[in-house]
């Protein structure tokens, strides 16, 4: 009997796959909401925070953001468990002995893994990050402080040919102190703006310059112009000295590539770390194959200590897979690896890893 091209076998395992998989993001994520309750309380009671407010616009965007971080170690707890205990009812004893290759046995897996990956790279690239604007300005608003900029010597690339420095910059009064702005043409300094400060005006939405002078330059030729103040385009909002790293958890996949540009175009200092997060969206769902694969090679057997005993070699692996991707990309963020090497190098060791224990896996 077949059903889409699949065997009664296929339907059974992709069943018990993907059953185990939502029981476990589900017992997972309920036990830690309850621990972000008992830890957030004192906030959400200070600040006098609605209950409505705090279910529908933080646990419900909480919840999808919180069980695809983790969707690659419970796809791993998910094979463990269901191999471990097919292993153990003589189950894949008697595939293997009615002429299923272990090959064979590992499509309906395959399969699962491909529908998890394709649901948690929709999910992380267009669905979570919506999610996660409610869920942050949630946060700002009611848990973290409000950002203050530290940042001094301040220096942008707004365009290509257009250069912003300030000395310092306010962020609650939203001023920039000792200002300056070049623009150049083929090679060359043409205009050169200087502003003892510059502030946001809200209304108009653009900076307004005190104390300024603007130098123009005319094959050869010098124009200065000076005056108390004058309202400018420089390019940059309040908005990109306030903002916090987990910005980019906030964009879909479109908009973070062209974030990313404009970080390259402004010269930020981490711009790697936001193409971590971009390569980490396609990396982290791709990882639920190897971590299949080892699953089935590691639980398809019978070994002395029952079902325990391939939990724990599983989590142990599955955590140390996780720690070794913490740890590559704190190599990238430093600078001493690329960002897109330090996301998939964790993947091609397990891959190696994978490849060996199915070749000792029992066929």
């Amino acid at each position: 009997m077949k059903r889409l091209g699949l065997k009664i076998l296929d339907i059974y395992i992709i069943k018990k796959f993907i059953g185990t998989y939502l029981f476990a993001i589900l017992l997972i994520v309920g036990i830690a909401v309850v621990f972000d309750v008992a830890e957030k309380m004192d906030d959400f009671v200070g600040k006098g925070v609605p209950l409505k407010t705090i279910v529908f616009e933080y646990y419900v965007n909480f919840i999808p953001y919180f069980a695809n971080l983790f969707s690659s170690l419970f796809t791993f707890i998910a094979v463990i468990f269901i191999t471990s205990k097919m292993a153990y009812n003589s189950e894949i004893i008697a595939i293997l002995s009615s002429g299923i290759s272990f090959k064979r046995m590992l499509v309906p897996y395959f399969i699962s893994a491909a529908l998890i990956a394709i649901f948690s790279f929709l999910l992380s690239s267009f669905v979570i990050p919506p999610a996660n604007r409610t869920r942050i300005d949630f946060e700002n608003t009611y848990i973290r402080k409000p950002i203050q900029n530290t940042e001094r010597d301040i220096h942008r690339q707004v365009r290509p040919s257009v250069y912003v420095y300030m000395q310092s910059y306010n962020t609650f009064s939203k001023t920039g102190y000792k200002f300056a702005m070049e623009r150049f043409e083929d090679g060359k300094l043409v205009s050169k703006m200087i502003s003892d400060f510059v502030k946001w005006d809200t209304i108009s939405q653009k900076w307004t310059a005190s104390a300024y002078q603007i130098r123009n330059y005319f094959d050869g030729r010098e124009e200065l112009i000076s005056g108390e103040t004058i309202d400018t385009t420089i390019f940059l909002t309040p908005s990109d000295f306030a903002r916090r790293d987990n910005i980019v958890e906030t964009m879909n996949m479109f908009e973070l590539n062209d974030f990313i540009e404009e970080q390259k175009l402004q010269g930020s200092n981490i711009v790697d770390f936001y193409l971590i997060e971009k390569y980490s969206r396609v990396a982290y769902p791709f990882s639920s194959f190897i971590l299949t694969l080892i699953g089935v090679s590691l639980s398809s057997r019978k070994v002395r200590g029952g079902i325990g005993l391939h939990i724990g070699l599983g989590l142990a692996l599955s955590f140390s897979f996780i720690l070794f991707m913490r740890f590559t990309t704190m190599f990238a963020v430093g600078g001493n690896l690329p960002p897109l090497l330090s996301v998939w190098i964790p993947g091609f060791v397990y891959a190696i890893i994978a490849l060996v224990l199915y070749r000792v896996a029992p066929k």
